[in-house]
Parts: structure tokens; sequence; C-alpha cells
């Protein structure tokens, strides 16, 4: 027999509820999004007139048909939201950052075990196609053995967004738990725990009242990360840059799914997570005494594949790809950035 359909109850209507869990658990077979949280307006209704819209969680977790619960709020509200879904016995998926701090990780890892529940962290970055590629290729060893790995969030936006949660002075809010969290999981994926840290996080606009970059070292056995972000990019750098003994690959361009899912697209139309190839990185190697150098093409990304996951690991049938425990070694690594690591400090 088939696996039951697990329904599924989407807490927030942001930019994050709206662009990255809605249309993509609508396209996972097994998942039914079932109810919406959304505190006012009605776009949610609008935008998904079958899925009953719903003002507060605690109406949410009255219908007790709801199995699954995402959490797509402000980051200062993960931790509590979470804590009282897995103690109302549901299975959790959060938002990134999961936490503001690793003791809340661990606690709602801890609760999470004690209750016998899921609990996941959409690191969907996981399933960019051009980090996709980046894995295959260090896994190949094509370029040898790594020495240096760099990766960055380059955007250009000069002028703060007038009412931004995440530019204001709150808990959580600032570049370095925004894009932090994605840059950071994708290196501990890759590489494991580092040995040690450290990080310049700053504010570079002139309104800034958070942080809007940062620079992040982390240091492995002959091997230095560097993970940045700005928001002064007008001519962003690369998104990877990988040197090893054997070659160097250098890819520019973000993954198209975002901007696919912000105009409307619905995963798994055709082409979907596909990569125009004037985007594809360039792989440079020393062969037979020269240098040659060739276009790689990128793997085709698909977050579908996050949420499938959950599913799976609800019924049993595979391990979590990215467990609470996961996610909170990245926010003590945030932690650590955050405190001010200017010199080396372990890790």
């Amino acid at each position: 027999m088939a696996p039951a359909i697990i329904p599924v109850g989407l807490v927030g209507f942001g930019m994050a509820g709206r662009t990255f869990h809605a249309p993509v658990i609508r396209a996972v077979p097994g998942l039914s999004l079932t109810a919406i949280v959304q505190r006012t307006g009605d776009s949610a209704r609008e935008s998904y007139p079958d899925v009953r819209v719903l003002r507060d969680v605690d109406q949410l977790l009255a219908d007790e048909s709801i199995r699954l619960i995402v959490i797509a709020t402000p980051n200062d509200s993960h931790y509590p939201l979470a804590k009282k879904c897995l103690l109302a016995g549901r299975h959790v998926v959060v938002d990134k950052p999961f936490t503001i701090t690793s003791r809340e990780g661990r606690e709602l890892d801890e609760l999470a075990r004690a209750e016998n529940r899921v609990l996941s962290v959409h690191q969907n970055r996981r399933w960019d196609g051009d980090f996709l590629t980046v894995r295959k290729l260090i896994a190949s060893g094509t370029l040898g053995r790594l020495a240096q790995f760099e990766s960055h969030y380059d955007r250009y936006r000069p002028a703060l967004r007038p009412g931004a949660w995440r530019e204001a002075a709150s808990p959580g809010s600032g570049i370095l738990y925004d894009l932090g969290p994605h840059l950071v999981d994708q290196a501990l994926t890759l590489f494991g725990q580092p040995e040690a840290i450290a990080a310049d996080v700053r504010m570079e606009r002139d309104d800034a009242v958070v942080d809007d970059a940062f620079d992040i070292l982390l240091r492995f056995r002959k091997l230095t990360v560097l993970l940045r972000a700005t928001m002064l990019a007008c001519a962003p750098g690369p998104r990877f840059v990988l040197n090893g003994t054997l070659g160097s690959y250098i890819k520019y361009g973000m993954d198209p799914q975002e901007e696919a899912l912000k105009a409307g697209r619905q995963p798994g139309d055709s082409g979907w997570g596909e990569e125009d190839p004037s985007h594809w990185g360039t792989l440079t190697l020393a062969e037979g005494g020269g240098i040659v150098s060739r276009a790689v093409p990128t793997e085709p990304g698909d977050y579908r594949a996050f949420y499938a996951n959950v599913r799976d690991a609800i019924h049993g049938k595979a391990p979590l790809a990215v467990t609470a425990e996961q996610a909170t070694r990245v926010i003590r690594l945030l932690e650590l950035a955050g405190d001010g690591a200017k010199t080396w400090q372990p890790f």
C-alpha cells in the first residue's frame, strides 16, 4: 500500500512561505498543503483558494489531522513556535536560521528526540545546481587536493528596504543570520567541522543598523574556506572559487530556482532547475604541460528533494538529510562569527 498523504500546515506567508515553501510543498507527491497561518491579509487565500487560511498557530494545532508544520516566520519566533509544535506532537520543519542561539537548537533537538518526531531545517541550498556540481567535482578528485574554497553571496542593494525586519535592530536580524546559514551549511556539508574560525562581521551601508556584510574564514588541515556576503557588490564576484593541486573551478551566477519561483513558475515545469549554458562554471586544469579550460555543465537543482526527504523520514523510509544537530552546529559557528572572532579560535 502507498504511504498515507501527509497534511502540511504552513506558518507564515511572507517572502519565505510564499516563495520557497508553499509552491515546493505542493509539488511533492505525498504532501498536501492543507492550511496556512497568515496573521493579516488575504494573499494566501488568493494564491491558494483550496487551502484553509487561519490567523494563529493555536487554530492550526487544533486540527489534529495536520502532521507536519512548517515554520516560515521571523527568526526570533522560530524557537518558541517549533517548541510549541513539537510539544503538540507534530513533525516540524523550521526555515533557516534554525534558532538564534545554539542552546535553543540543542534544546529543540533533544525535545524532538524525546517526542519521537522529525525535526528538520530548511537548508534548501544544498539542492542548488551549482552546489551539487561543486560537490560532485570535489568528490571526483578532478582538482586534486583542494587547498582553497570560496563561496560568495554578492548582492547590490545600497538602500535599506522600508519595514524589512531583517534589516532592523532585533535578535536574529542582519545578513549573518540571513545568508550565513546557507554558506555555513554548505561548507560544513562539504568539509565537516573546521579546526578554527576567524570572522569579520560589519555594517557597510550608510544607514545600516545591523550587519550587512561578513567574511568568515574556516581553517581545515591544508584547506582554507572563505565565506563572504555583502549588499554592496554592484559587480558581483564569483559564486564559487575552488583551487586545488591539479586545477581550478570558477563559477559565476546564482542558481535559477529562486528567480523561477518568484516569477510564478512551478517546480517540475519543463527545464526546472536547469541553468543556461552561458552560466556554467569553468574548469581549468594543468594537462600535458599546458593549461586547458572547459565549461562544466551545471547539475540541475531541485528544491523538491528537501521536502521529499522529510516525507520519507516521517514514513521511516530514509534518514533525515538535514538534521537539527547539523543545524545547531551552523548556529554555533554563526555565534562565534558574530562574537567578533578577529583571530583564529577553535570551533
